[in-house]
């Protein structure tokens, strides 16, 4: 059995970037930023870490992104990893691994932030959002 499945709960790094390509597919992307808290088991002095991974969203969930989220927004991404490989205009093969989210949970809404403006369309669907007496506290993770 094969399993490639990613769980991540940051904050954007970056405000997200939204494209069309050639076929009309829309793709937004990026960055998330996670941390971790342990202590030093020679020292138990208190350590934080922080991870920084790029995010890849497709169609209707780039757009939610697009419409929702901005950089220091709180998100829950499920997805999973890819690593594609070009070569750069110097020649260079370069490669870069990506999480390709299937699911996403908006955080709470900052203070003070206004909605989008409405267009007309038909009506969304339900985008379920993190409430904040529901969030998970990192220290409480068994890691």
């Amino acid at each position: 059995m094969n399993l490639n499945k990613v769980f991540l709960v940051g904050r954007l790094t970056r405000d997200p970037q939204v494209r069309t390509t050639p076929t009309g597919q829309t793709v937004c992307s990026f960055g998330l930023a996670t941390n971790r808290i342990g202590k030093d088991p020679t020292t138990g002095e208190t350590k934080k870490s922080t991870e920084y991974h790029n995010i890849v969203l497709w169609r209707r969930l780039a757009e939610i992104a697009s419409q929702y989220l901005t950089k220091g927004s709180l998100v829950l991404i499920e997805g999973r990893l890819q690593t594609r490989s070009w070569q750069d205009s110097s020649g260079n093969q370069r490669s870069r691994t990506e999480i390709v989210a299937e699911r996403m949970q908006l955080g709470p809404r900052a203070a003070g932030k206004v909605a989008p403006p409405e267009k007309e369309t038909p009506p969304q669907e339900e985008i379920p959002v993190i409430e904040e007496e529901n969030a998970i506290d990192v220290k409480d993770l068994p890691f």
